[in-house]
């Protein structure tokens, strides 16, 4: 990760700082900033994946968040008004939320703090009229993603490890066939990505006080991100982990806390759709990272661990289906789970 230029640090003011690496995420690089009278501040290169005017998003639903009470990183503008910097990549800098981010949950505590957080974040944007112009559209859509795996598996036979992978996704495949159908549901704005290391916890309290990395903010069927929050929230591991299991006494925390903390703000069909969303994300992320594991350009990896993207991809898949299984064979406590919660 190479430090940013003159120029960057110039146009946010910041030349004078101290900077040094912030976080695990594999996406963004990011710099903790250290101004000269100690203010904290943050500064980022995106991903090539995200265009410059996705800051404009950000922005538009983070003013809209404080106007609510709720607390969130805002994006500082540079010295000339502009929401970025570009010079080789787009950069930008934002306020520092001050916490503790964890790439597994620890116990059911947090699990509940961190879905009553999701359920203010939704509600709180609820009545946002926006249009994104970083719409994602089709971010999990399932069937799409299937067939780009199945396109890969005919282009990329010459694949090193071609063989190995065929094989995951034979058993992704199968998982696939088995996928219960998703209900039809209005979208929702969400925050796209509610993995539990972008959740920010009071570092005295466990509080869970914030969201972040807002590049994935969208509209889209709200049981998508409860689905996604659950897969990453109720692996007690990490997504690097082959035996990845899914905890049903997180699962438990995580829906009581949403569920109470924003009563009847969900529709039936929606809080009914939870568990069967969990699964078919876990089953679509497997699937994902199966493609990738044959073509290469999309998931960062972390060369420290593995010895190629491929390497690391089909590991994440492995994690991925260890932790489908294991929805599996608690499908029904699952289901038993939302009912007592939201039709109580």
């Amino acid at each position: 990760m190479n430090k940013p230029s003159d120029k960057v640090l110039q146009s946010f003011g910041v030349e004078k700082a101290r900077l040094e690496p912030l976080g695990t995420g594999l996406m963004n690089e990011t710099w903790l900033v250290t101004m000269p009278e100690g203010e904290h501040l943050v500064l980022q290169r995106l991903h090539s994946v995200f265009p410059a005017g996705i800051n404009q998003d950000i922005n538009a639903v983070t003013h809209h968040l404080s106007t609510k009470g709720l607390s969130t990183p805002r994006i500082l503008p540079t010295l000339k008004g502009s929401l970025n910097e570009e010079d080789q990549g787009v950069w930008r800098m934002m306020t520092y939320i001050d916490g503790v981010s964890r790439d597994a949950i620890e116990n059911a505590e947090q699990a509940k703090q961190a879905g009553a957080l999701l359920a203010r974040f939704h509600h709180a944007v609820s009545d946002l009229d926006y249009n994104f112009r970083n719409a994602r559209l089709g971010v999990h859509d399932t069937a799409r993603h299937i067939d780009t795996l199945k396109n890969a598996l005919i282009s990329y036979k010459n694949h090193p490890h071609f063989e190995k992978i065929k094989t995951l996704s034979e058993e992704v495949l199968n998982l696939v066939d088995e996928l219960p159908a998703l209900p039809e549901l209005a979208d929702r704005i969400v925050h796209g990505d509610p993995k539990i290391s972008n959740v920010i916890f009071d570092s005295k309290t466990d509080e869970a006080i914030c969201l972040i990395d807002l590049d994935t903010l969208t509209r889209m069927p709200v049981i998508l991100e409860l689905g996604d929050a659950m897969r990453s929230w109720c692996n007690l591991s990490t997504e690097d982990d082959l035996n990845s299991t899914f905890s049903l006494k997180i699962f438990r925390a995580a829906v009581e806390g949403y569920g109470q903390c924003v009563p009847n703000f969900l529709h039936e069909k929606e809080w009914r759709g939870i568990p069967d969303a969990t699964l078919t994300i876990t089953v679509e992320l497997a699937a994902r990272f199966c493609t990738d594991a044959l073509v290469e350009n999309y998931f960062r990896w972390n060369p420290h661990l593995f010895q190629s993207c491929s390497e690391h991809n089909q590991v994440r898949t492995n994690g991925q289906l260890s932790m489908a299984r294991s929805i599996w064979a608690q499908y029904q406590s699952m289901h038993e789970i939302v009912e007592k919660t939201f039709n109580a």
